[in-house]
């Protein structure tokens, strides 16, 4: 196979991957509907590797690499975009491309539960998506957005490492900003959004205290902000946010917390009996009750209200992967599997 980066990508689009894995020393590789196959029998020589991080990384990128062994980018190849990432892995340099679909799958391709559909009319407050890496949280999020784009007249601001889904202004006015092109940090970039007069804030990922207490104090705002975190459940979410904090500022979070979210979404891919995936979603809606727990910290009581409030609009993982079954979208063995690990959770 020739060495361009455009001959690996022409590849991924034919096959319908959402993932290409080129490593120095090892074969090419692409994700099909979640399955690894090799894209050709000769594994990838260290200059190969070198020459493709070449035709990617612009100067500045390639800079960054060097001095952090790890770097986010964009890429569009033709009409087609890519989330990559180059890193180091034992002494080699490795590149992970994600493809992102050229049209923003709506609710309905997405099978957005009645929650959902209502998150989007939301004014305020925090809407969190959580789960795995490649579990589609970031096209769950632009699905909110672009319905919010058609709809209503609002100035939304995305801040994300790299930018995925590109927007174009419909009802609203769409500012993309990417990390390292347009902004040093997300702390950084939320500072000055704030003064920017937005309505719906992006935030691709709460990665450090910083972040996520502006993230808490624009939620407190008036600004309806969506970000992520990769937890596999709602209630490890809201842990995850307040471990990140420390003695006395852990009581001011909860209390932040327990007032501005709003929903806590985690989902997951599950293969399907056709050999494609579909998704599962748990649905925490911060009821009174909810927000009273996590006010006095009582995380470990959430998994029980998920499983008794149906009639809120809450559903429990282990529900979403039970009624996949009933419909005969996958087997009993793969429900049984997810359940189980649920469980374990």
């Amino acid at each position: 196979m020739a060495s361009s980066i455009a001959t690996y990508l022409d590849k991924a689009i034919e096959h319908g991957a959402s993932d290409i894995h080129l490593v120095g020393g090892e074969l090419p590789m692409i994700r099909v509907n979640g399955t690894l196959q090799a894209l050709s029998e000769k594994e990838l020589t260290q200059t190969v590797i070198t020459s493709l991080v070449d035709e990617l990384l612009k100067p500045l990128q390639k800079k960054q690499f060097e001095e952090t062994k790890d770097v986010d980018i964009s890429y569009a190849h033709g009409d087609v975009r890519f989330r990559v990432n180059v890193h180091s892995q034992d002494g080699k340099v490795g590149i992970a491309a994600r493809l992102i679909p050229k049209e923003i799958p709506t609710p309905e391709m997405l099978r957005f539960e009645p929650t959902l559909t209502s998150a989007m009319g939301l004014l305020d407050g925090l809407v969190l998506v959580v789960g795995p890496t490649g579990h589609g949280k970031s096209t769950t999020i632009a699905s909110m957005v672009e319905e919010i784009n058609k709809t209503r007249k609002a100035h939304i601001i995305t801040i994300e490492d790299p930018i995925e889904f590109a927007f174009e202004d419909k009802e609203s006015l769409i500012e993309q900003r990417e990390i390292g092109v347009d902004t040093p940090s997300f702390a950084s970039a939320l500072k000055h959004v704030l003064r920017q007069d937005p309505d719906v804030i992006v935030v691709g990922e709460m990665r450090d205290p910083e972040t996520i207490s502006t993230v808490l104090t624009a939620a407190e705002t008036g600004h309806l902000v969506f970000s992520t975190l990769h937890t596999s459940s709602a209630a490890e979410a809201i842990e995850r946010i307040v471990d990140v904090f420390e003695g006395a500022k852990q009581k001011q979070v909860l209390i932040q917390l327990a007032a501005v979210l709003r929903i806590v979404i985690s989902q997951q891919l599950i293969p399907t009996v056709d050999g494609k995936r579909v998704v599962a979603r748990e649905i925490l809606v911060n009821t009174p009750a909810v927000s009273n727990l996590i006010r006095e910290n009582n995380i470990a009581q959430i998994a029980s209200v998920l499983q008794t409030n149906a009639k809120e609009g809450m559903l429990s993982m282990q529900r979403a992967v039970e009624a996949l079954e009933k419909e005969g979208l996958i087997d009993k063995e793969t429900a049984t599997k997810r359940t189980d690990k649920q469980r374990k959770i």
